[in-house]
C-alpha cells in the first residue's frame, strides 16, 4: 500500500503550488493531481456545490488507488473536508489560511489576508481568527478575478498588476506588515506581489506546512513510500491542452493532462 499514490486536488491549477512542496519534501511519493478548472472559481460557489464536486473528485482519486488525499484548496477544505473524513478512512489533509504563523510573524500587529470570498465568509476562518488572532488586527481582502488570471497562466503583466495593486492598497493603507496568501493560486503571483509591495511586508502561505502534515500522517499510518515514485499524473475538468500549455510555467516541467471523467 505504501507505493500507492497520493491524490491532490484543487478548484484549478493553484494547487500545483502545494504539489510542488509535496514533491520537494516527499520525492519518493507518486502523485495524482486533479484541477477542477471547469468549475473554477470555487470561491463564488455554494458550499453544497463545492461539497458535491469534492466528493466526486475524491471518489475518482480513490478509484485511481490513492492512499491519501490532499485538498489543496482553502475553499474546498472549508466546505468539504469534514464530509470527506466521514466518508473515507484514510489520511485527508486540508488547507487553511496561515493565521497562526502570520499572527506570530507580524511586527506591528496588523495582518492582511488575501483570499476568496468563500474562505473569508466561512465559519472555519472566523474560528481561526478567534483562536489565533485575538492579539492582532486582521484586515481581509477578497480578490475576484485573480484566480481566473492565474488559470490562464497570466502571472505578471498590466492586468495582473492592476488587480494586485487594487487588492493590496487597502491592506497597506491599513498598515499591514504581513500578508497571508489565503488561496493556493496566489503563490504563483508572489514575484509580482513582491515587486509591488514594500520590502518590509512579509508574505506567508501554507504549502510547505501542508506537505509536512502529509509527511507526518503518512508516517503515522505506515504509508510512506520507500522507493522512487512514478511520474505525476494530471487531470482537468476543463481543456486538457490548455492545462498542458501552462503546466511547464506552474509545475516546472511538462506532462500529459487527461480529461477528468467526473
Amino acid at each position: 500500500m505504501n507505493q500507492a499514490p497520493v491524490g491532490v486536488f484543487d478548484s484549478g491549477v493553484g494547487g500545483l503550488s502545494v504539489l510542488a512542496e509535496i514533491r520537494r519534501l516527499l520525492p519518493n511519493e507518486s502523485l495524482l493531481y486533479v484541477a477542477d478548472s471547469g468549475h473554477v472559481p470555487y470561491g463564488e460557489k455554494t458550499p453544497e456545490q463545492i461539497r458535491a464536486r469534492s466528493q466526486a473528485i475524491a471518489g475518482f482519486l480513490l478509484e485511481q488507488g490513492a492512499k491519501a488525499l490532499v485538498l489543496a484548496c482553502n475553499t474546498a477544505t472549508v466546505a468539504a473536508i469534514n464530509d470527506l473524513r466521514g466518508l473515507y478512512d484514510l489520511p485527508i489533509i486540508g488547507m487553511e489560511p496561515a493565521v497562526k504563523p502570520a499572527a506570530l510573524a507580524t511586527r506591528n500587529g496588523v495582518v492582511g489576508v488575501l483570499a476568496t470570498t468563500g474562505t473569508l465568509q466561512s465559519a472555519k476562518f472566523a474560528a481561526l481568527l478567534d483562536r489565533f488572532a485575538q492579539s492582532v488586527k486582521v484586515v481581509t481582502q477578497p480578490c475576484p478575478g485573480l484566480v481566473e488570471c492565474i488559470e490562464r497562466g497570466e502571472l505578471e503583466g498590466p492586468a495582473v498588476e492592476a488587480l494586485l495593486r487594487r487588492y493590496t492598497e487597502p491592506l497597506l493603507a491599513a498598515g499591514c506588515d504581513t500578508l497571508i496568501l489565503g488561496c493556493t493560486h496566489y503563490p504563483f503571483v508572489r514575484p509580482a506581489l513582491q515587486r509591488l509591495l514594500p520590502a518590509s511586508v512579509r508574505l506567508i502561505d501554507t504549502g510547505a506546512a501542508v506537505a509536512r502534515q502529509l509527511q507526518v500522517r503518512l508516517g503515522e499510518t505506515g504509508l510512506l513510500s520507500g522507493e522512487a515514485g512514478v511520474a505525476t499524473r494530471f487531470w482537468t475538468s476543463a481543456d486538457p491542452q490548455s492545462m498542458a500549455t501552462i503546466l511547464p510555467l506552474l509545475w516546472g516541467e511538462g506532462g500529459k493532462v487527461e480529461r477528468l471523467p467526473v
